[in-house]
């Protein structure tokens, strides 16, 4: 029969992006001592713990993770382990998000005590909405100069309205948080010095996992993992029943396709970021198994005897996609560190599937290329840095979301896009996403100089927006976004960015021509930069691309008119970040991307070539 293990508590950490879900995990884990640094301390970050350094770079979670906390409620004197499951914060990782939210049974909401409910916390909640979760809402940052805790709870308080599918879920527990202090309370003027009144919280409202002990056993995997020594591990929850090493199990695919038998290895459990082998693991714990031969996601394990497989969560489409094939550049081969063909570059992709359900890759027409869709501009540079990263060089293009057809009429996906600014930049935030089909839905100002800005716009129109943004606001400018369905396409968008300097000639760029091209371009090459035809090397400052001899050197002469002939003086070059770059190019071109860098290109490296296809193109 079905009974609670009161024993244990799984908790996902749920909120938009930035707003404190790793550094609370991080404070409960020094709270009963599993780290001895605080946060922020000699660089340590629980990003730093799991050694992801595209996580600790751009200050975003982009794996969950798993994090065994052994607590002793001071109430009673029970030892209960507390899962908790860190959760990425940015749209672009909602897949993730998705899958990892059908291990808890309660979630904690965390929301900014200045910023309130992002386009991502309402992504999150509903999800959580949806597996029928009751949330603990922790307002976070209640430290701030600018924090406003009783209108963001106020603003939280609608959003629960908005979401709630039961009446139930309207009543929620309220915490207030200085998650890097580790600090809190039930207002934001009474914090205790420890997090205490939290762990209280989670005990008394999330419930204690249910199944039943004596059933055959099922596990849903929903996170992959490898060890070299150890091979895959398929991570998920026991649902029912129980696994011991040695357990003969099968494997049921999404599909409901069956294979086995196979043997478990070894099973673990988790305290803090770190796995422990223990002998028997039952309902409601989160597990690693090891030994089950090409495991998935969204895969089931089960009792041969009884093999039910459980239902696998639905992961909404990609809307983003861009082309990533072979590099065809004469500087091909140069910089990579692993065998970039091909048939390598197609086999690293269609890995990456295993453990990102998000991803799509698909064959084109070319043998050399392949189209890959993911859940936005994020998600697919973090994939390309990752293979950056990893030894391989290729090219990429530019995004490109996907449309749909209904009824015979073409859709497009749309977003709701907020821009926290101040007052002084909303004409030029209005033209920027005027420009590219925004509607301006709502706005309101903080009574500080700061306003939100709420649009609904096509996703190509955030394609390259946010350096835009940046620019148009001089830093003063914080953007996020959620997808919120399709509507009908919406016509062109206008041209966004000016004509390049394209290269004409191979060689080493030098300073005399990089000083000529400065008076009507910003370059964005420094001296001695090895360059190929068709290589972009600046931005014009007319709308037509132009041919430009970068490689130029100075006829030399006797005679020296002055001192100025002897130092060219030279304005810095015009650095982009490659997600920067991934938005910055047009249809035609393409960003070579290598171990050491990356550079900007024509499709077709020759100018003859190019006019040629302009002219089949217009005919």
């Amino acid at each position: 029969m079905p009974s609670p293990r009161h024993d244990i508590r799984n908790v996902a950490v749920i909120a938009h992006v930035d707003h404190g879900k790793t550094s609370l995990v991080n404070s409960m884990l020094a709270e009963v001592g599993l780290v001895h640094v605080k946060f922020g301390e000699s660089g340590f970050t629980l990003d730093s713990m799991t050694g992801n350094p595209l996580e600790r770079e751009k200050g975003v979670t982009i794996l969950s993770k798993i994090i065994g906390i052994p607590y002793v409620d001071p109430r009673t004197g029970a030892e209960i382990r507390l899962n908790i499951i860190d959760t990425p914060g940015h749209a672009d990782f909602g897949g993730e998000v998705e899958r990892v939210l059908g291990m808890a049974d309660g979630a904690l909401l965390i929301v900014d005590a200045a910023e309130g409910p992002m386009p991502q916390t309402r992504f999150v909640l509903q999800k959580a909405f949806e597996l029928g979760l009751r949330p603990i809402v922790v307002i976070n940052k209640v430290d701030r100069r600018d924090a406003r805790a009783d209108w963001v709870l106020d603003a939280t308080s609608d959003l629960f309205l908005d979401l709630a599918t039961d009446a139930a879920q309207l009543e929620f527990p309220v915490l207030y948080t200085v998650a890097r202090e580790g600090k809190a309370g039930l207002s934001p003027e009474r914090l205790a010095d420890n997090l205490e009144p939290l762990f209280r919280t989670i005990l008394d409202h999330v419930p204690p996992p249910e199944g039943d002990a004596d059933a055959p056993v099922q596990v849903q995997v929903t996170t992959l993992d490898y060890d070299s020594h150890q091979g895959r591990f398929a991570i998920g929850r026991v649902r029912r029943g129980g696994v011991r090493p040695g357990d003969g199990v099968v494997r049921l695919d999404r599909a409901g396709q069956q294979t086995g038998p196979f043997k478990v290895v070894a099973v673990y459990t988790y305290t803090g970021l770190s796995r422990v082998a223990v002998e028997c693991a039952m309902i409601g714990d989160i597990v690693a198994l090891t030994g089950i031969a090409d495991v998935a996601i969204g895969d089931t394990v089960a009792d041969p005897r009884n093999p039910e497989a459980l239902p696998a969560q639905a992961i909404e489409e990609p809307t983003v996609r861009m082309t990533f094939g072979v590099n065809t550049s004469p500087f091909a081969g140069r910089e990579a560190k692993l065998s970039s063909t091909s048939r390598q570059l197609r086999a690293r992709l269609l890995r990456e599937l295993e453990t990102n359900v998000s991803l799509r890759v698909e064959d084109t027409d070319s043998a050399d290329e392949f189209l890959v869709s993911g859940r936005g501009e994020l998600h697919l540079a973090i994939l390309v840095e990752t293979l950056r990263r990893e030894g391989y060089e290729f090219a990429v293009s530019r995004p490109e979301v996907i449309t749909r057809e209904i009824d015979g009429e073409t859709y497009e996906p749309f977003e709701h896009l907020v821009i926290d600014t101040i007052e002084e930049h909303v004409g030029a935030v209005s033209e920027l996403l005027g420009k590219r089909l925004g509607k301006l839905e709502h706005m309101s100002h903080d009574g500080h100089g700061g306003v939100r800005m709420e649009f609904r716009v096509p996703t190509r129109g955030l394609i390259g927006l946010r350096s835009q943004l940046l620019t148009a606001t001089r830093g003063h400018s914080v953007m996020a976004s959620r997808l919120v369905g399709y509507e009908p396409w919406q016509g062109p968008i206008g041209m966004t960015r000016n004509g390049v300097l394209v290269a004409s000639e191979p060689g080493t760029a030098t300073s005399y021509a990089i000083g000529n091209a400065q008076e009507r371009a910003q370059t964005f090459l420094e001296p001695q930069t090895p360059v190929y035809e068709g290589m972009l090397v600046g931005l014009n400052s007319r709308a037509e691309d132009m041919p430009f001899n970068i490689v130029k050197e100075k006829k030399q002469t006797n005679i020296r008119s002055s001192t100025s002939d002897i130092a060219v003086k030279l304005s810095p070059p015009l650095r982009l970040s490659l997600e920067q770059a991934m938005d910055f190019i047009e249809r035609d071109e393409l960003v070579e991307v290598t171990p050491v860098g990356f550079r900007l290109r024509k499709r077709l490296l020759n100018a003859e070539e190019r006019a040629k296809a302009r002219k089949r193109e217009a005919s």
